[in-house]
């Protein structure tokens, strides 16, 4: 059942849950060579996130959590200081936020599987390279030919808005050249940030500019994932997972 006391409305303040490359250069920029935002990791965000994914991914069945983390620089603001526990994720969650948060390495949310039990492994796509204007096709290409994957992407901001898009932004054309790399089977998954309109009006306009595919979505307080399937089938799955995590969590299903 929806829970539909729930508001996920709520103004947030804008303490962007940064994972994307505010700074535009010509070239790939290779993360040895800058300070990658960390101060996010681990945050109350980060356990509705991870929670979510893994529940998705081991619901499916499918071996691989393929993650776009879209790392930017560190900042010198307070933001990424909220604790796990804010969102009621499972225990085990809890506790890989609290090794996410304490150790601030990327390479740690591969242990997510490990922690939670599952039978998955997670991928960590282009690691080393931040996403800039110039090399956005090249970023979004050469993804794993694994067939049954969720593909998650999790950019600074979301989907781009309705005047133009940056580098903390997923493009609609992005998720089309997506899909065209990907199985039926798979499922690309996108974290976005409130806007300061409704999640339900918000969805219903990503819905609309979709250039192909299925959608459905999920949210709770500041944070909504849309989910993105090839066929209808396929999103049918996705909404009844969401739908049953709906159930245990404070969450709402949108469709």
């Amino acid at each position: 059942m929806v829970i539909s006391s729930q508001n996920c409305q709520i103004l947030a303040k804008a303490d962007d849950f940064q994972y994307a490359s505010g700074k535009r250069a010509n070239n790939i920029v290779k993360r040895k060579n800058r300070t990658m935002k960390r101060q996010y990791l681990g945050d109350s965000k980060d356990s509705f996130k991870w929670d979510y994914h893994d529940n998705l991914t081991s619901a499916l069945g499918y071996p691989m959590l393929n993650a776009v983390l879209m790392l930017t620089p560190n900042d010198d603001s307070n933001d990424g200081e909220t604790h796990p526990n804010l969102f009621p994720a499972r225990g085990t969650v809890i506790d890989f936020c609290r090794d996410l948060k304490e150790q601030r390495n990327i390479q740690s949310i591969k242990k997510l599987p490990f922690a939670t039990g599952s039978k998955y492994l997670v991928e960590l796509h282009k690691e080393e390279t931040y996403l800039t204007h110039s090399n956005r096709g090249e970023y979004f290409s050469d993804i794993s030919f694994e067939k049954r994957q969720v593909f998650f992407l999790d950019p600074d901001n979301g989907f781009e808005p309705d005047k133009s898009g940056n580098e903390k932004h997923v493009l609609y054309s992005d998720v089309d050249a997506i899909l065209k790399q990907l199985s039926e089977e798979a499922v690309i998954s996108v974290f976005q940030h409130f806007r300061r309109i409704s999640f339900d009006k918000d969805f219903s306009r990503i819905r609309k500019r979709l250039p192909s595919g299925y959608a459905t979505a999920i949210c709770w307080h500041s944070l909504m994932f849309v989910a993105i399937t090839k066929t209808k089938e396929m999103i049918e799955s996705v909404i009844s997972i969401n739908y049953q995590y709906s159930q245990k969590n404070p969450v709402r299903v949108l469709q």
